[in-house]
């Protein structure tokens, strides 16, 4: 059989900037035309009119933008399962957006996927068979599949919540060494330690497997571990532990920013840092691009969202493969005058086109599509 390679070739036709995303073309815009996300083959176009210029569109596939934070479940306030109703999913990935003011009285194990949680609003501790972990906002709860845990919210609590058939790991920091992003010794697993135990006669624990809900039931608590040891185990990280990358002269594609990943998806974390003041002429915003290879959703959890009008904190913008996306009118002005962004932003990328429930539509904001119009 044939092996399959590609032969690296490099061409430059017509009006271009030599420098990537730095002193553009007068009278173009940059659009990236790449595969695998930013990490594979690669061309800029350089266009006179930008791609997202469009009068209308037809047809299922449009960017759309969710006010996820106004979801409701159907159960109530200490329902955790009841009150996380998915807003986008496929086979691999189910996101969702729960809500939880009480104790859940039940405990949950997930035997068809990791969960990874976003902490949005609120505080309390997460209880699981590893032992306790309290939750701030802005923390990430990486919860392994099959492991059997409990929310215990101290005042309202809001989450992303982030179901995968792929274990998330985290990513390869290659050249920039290990420590980069955040060193690994600021990730927390928690230490065994007696649960929270209000001394009724039986515990259930919910099992999730094939989508279908199992309750198994004991005549004591469920989280009774005393110790435990090895390489996988429920952890937390909060963004403020995060540092990211930057350049001062060359505007970084989102991947750079990337704090977990598996074959079906990457997370990326948008924090405030500094924006690319070393040369006029560079980039500050995103750059014009279709998502060849990946579906993209953003999450904003706080700060301003400059290069987007309209959104709120809790809101999700979702651009599906092969539609273009990118600043909206006045964001590449406004930008030239910035020295930092002020924002809090998770980015989900999946492989597999996302589909948006029923239920979601909703919270669906219809005009979305135009808001790139002059």
């Amino acid at each position: 059989m044939w092996a399959r390679y590609l032969v690296p070739m490099f061409y430059s036709r017509g009006k271009v900037a030599r420098q990537a995303h730095v002193a553009i073309p007068e009278g173009t815009v940059e659009e990236e035309f790449g595969r695998r996300g930013f990490a594979g083959p690669v061309s800029h176009l350089y266009r006179k009119h930008a791609p997202v210029a469009w009068t209308r569109i037809e047809g299922p596939m449009r960017p759309r933008a969710l006010a996820v934070h106004e979801l409701r479940g159907e159960g109530a306030p200490n329902d955790y399962l009841a009150m996380r109703p998915a807003f986008l999913e496929n086979d691999d990935v189910t996101l969702r957006f729960a809500r939880l003011t009480e104790a859940m009285p039940y405990l949950f194990r997930n035997a068809d996927a990791d969960e990874l949680l976003f902490v949005h609003q609120g505080r309390g501790v997460l209880e699981t068979d590893f032992g306790p972990l309290e939750y701030h906002p802005g923390d990430y709860l990486r919860i392994p599949r099959g492991t059997t845990h409990r929310l215990l919210p101290k005042d309202v609590t809001s989450l992303l919540v982030i179901e995968s058939k792929g274990e998330l790991g985290l990513p390869d920091k290659g050249l920039l060494g290990k420590h980069a992003l955040f060193d690994p010794a600021m990730i927390d697993v928690p230490t065994p330690a007696e649960p929270t135990d209000d001394g009724r006669a039986e515990w259930e624990v919910r099992v999730q497997h094939g989508g279908e809900l199992t309750s198994i039931f004991y005549p004591f608590h469920p989280l009774d571990v005393v110790g435990w040891k090895g390489d996988l185990a429920v952890s937390r990280i909060n963004v403020r532990d995060i540092r990211p990358v930057m350049s001062e002269r060359y505007h970084l594609p989102p991947s750079a920013h990337a704090t977990f990943l598996n074959d079906d998806l990457i997370v990326c974390t948008f924090l405030p840092r500094g924006l690319e003041t070393g040369d006029d002429l560079a980039l500050k915003v995103p750059f014009y691009h279709a998502n060849i290879d990946y579906d993209e959703v953003l999450f904003y959890h706080s700060g301003d969202f400059f290069s987007r009008e309209g959104i709120r904190p809790g809101m999700v913008t979702f651009h599906p493969q092969g539609i273009h996306h990118g600043p909206q009118p006045g964001a590449i002005e406004g930008a030239k005058t910035r020295t930092r962004t002020d924002e809090i932003a998770v980015m989900i990328d999946t492989v597999r086109s996302l589909r948006v429930p029923e239920a979601a539509e909703a919270v669906d904001m219809p005009d979305y599509w135009k808001s790139w119009q002059e």
